[in-house]
């Protein structure tokens, strides 16, 4: 089985080649106060399949790619675009 990290996030950013920006979240119970936290991430992936700016993506960890490129876009789970009705 395929151990690679696979996480759910929200394109934030698509202006680089092949490169987009996602935002990941996860909420969590303060282990001290017990109030739930949500916190946010920003990663980096490689973009084949052409994700536009709030689109909810699925990446997965891979290989290093460039300095900061270490995850992949596999796929585009809900599309922002909406369609308009005729």
């Amino acid at each position: 089985m395929n151990k690679r990290r696979q996480i759910e996030g929200v394109v934030t950013s698509n202006k680089m080649n092949k490169t987009v920006v996602v935002r990941t979240t996860r909420s969590f119970r303060h282990p001290v106060y017990g109030k739930v936290v949500e916190a946010q991430h920003k990663l980096v992936a490689h973009d084949e399949l052409g994700c536009k700016i709030g689109d909810t993506v699925r990446v997965i960890e891979s290989r290093p790619i460039s300095k900061t490129k270490r995850w992949v876009v596999v796929e585009i789970i809900n599309s922002s675009v909406k369609e308009e009705v005729v």
